[in-house]
């Protein structure tokens, strides 16, 4: 096989009230990796749609890294170069860093006939993704590979669960003109939280889950309070109480950052919701923060990081 390309979707995660352990998968945008067999070791032959700002050093690359991870796990003595192409922005809070380690596996995976578990997929991204962000937790790996809405019950090894998805269930995200690298979001939450706080965070991530199972979009929408983090980052995405606000006043079951943001997603009723959703938060967005606003409408996928055909 001269070359195999894989697709990983954006992911959400936290999603309000799972810090570090809810993530859904988005149908676009994503990244793409091809990989192609060569005598050992890993290179990277070229990457598109990142400015030249990502390294070309696959030891300092998210997606050499999760491909090297695969290969030693697996005892594989044959190399391969990568060429990626980054389909999401760069520090974005979308999950560029898991979508790229996790389309990097799964191609590699594929390109060597490997047929690896879900499992170590998840372990060999989680690699890279301890690169890109500072640490290891799997809530956008998780979704990036498996799609869908999932529960990280543990990171090493992976223990993921995966949860059901409301008929009709439609999430917006709006991507404003702004970067905030993860590694420096995640200091700001600090080590500890109020006795509180963690009891409602607790009481939110339990709701919810039982809310996604009943397909009870109110108790969704209560649920989608995030104690932890948020509160932590807001002042990094100027007007994001205003533009929550817009969002619910457009029918939103609720808004909250994604990932570590900028970007903000919210979860609607149905596409129709979705749309409105859209419009106002954009609108929201362009008022309070100006610039280049990119805003996506998606129900959540049910299929993640995937081989695309030749």
């Amino acid at each position: 096989m001269e070359s195999v390309t894989a697709f990983a979707p954006a992911t959400v995660s936290n999603v309000a009230c799972g810090f570090d352990v809810l993530g859904f998968a988005l149908a676009s945008p994503g990244d793409e990796v091809t990989a192609r067999p060569t005598a050992s070791g890993v290179s990277i032959d070229d990457i598109t749609g990142d400015a030249g700002r990502l390294p070309r050093d696959a030891a300092r690359n998210t997606a050499g890294v999760a491909a090297q991870a695969l290969l030693n796990l697996v005892g594989e003595r044959r190399g391969v170069a990568l060429r990626i192409r980054k389909g999401l922005p760069l520090a974005s809070g979308l999950g560029g860093s898991a979508a790229s380690a996790a389309a990097a596996v799964v191609a590699v995976d594929a390109l060597f006939h490997l047929g690896v578990s879900i499992e170590t997929l998840v372990t060999c991204a989680l690699d890279g993704e301890r690169l890109g962000a500072g640490s290891a937790h799997a809530d956008n790996i998780a979704p990036s590979i498996c799609g869908g809405f999932v529960l990280v019950r543990r990171s090493h090894p992976p223990d993921i669960v995966r949860l059901p998805v409301p008929a009709g269930l439609t999430a917006v995200v709006v991507h404003p003109d702004l970067e905030i690298e993860t590694a420096m979001a995640r200091k700001l939450i600090g080590d500890t939280v109020s006795l509180q706080d963690a009891i409602q965070q607790w009481a939110n991530l339990g709701a919810f889950v039982d809310a996604l199972h009943r397909g009870d979009f109110d108790l969704i929408g209560r649920s989608l309070e995030d104690r932890i983090a948020e509160p932590r980052r807001a002042s990094l995405v100027p007007g994001l109480a205003v533009i929550k606000q817009a969002a619910v006043a457009a029918g939103a079951l609720g808004c909250s950052l994604s990932g570590s943001g900028p970007s903000l997603f919210a979860l609607c009723r149905t596409a129709a919701d979705g749309e409105r959703v859209a419009r106002a938060m954009t609108d929201a967005v362009m008022a309070e923060i100006g610039g280049e606003t990119q805003t996506y409408v998606s129900s959540v996928a049910p299929q993640g990081a995937r081989v695309l055909p030749a």
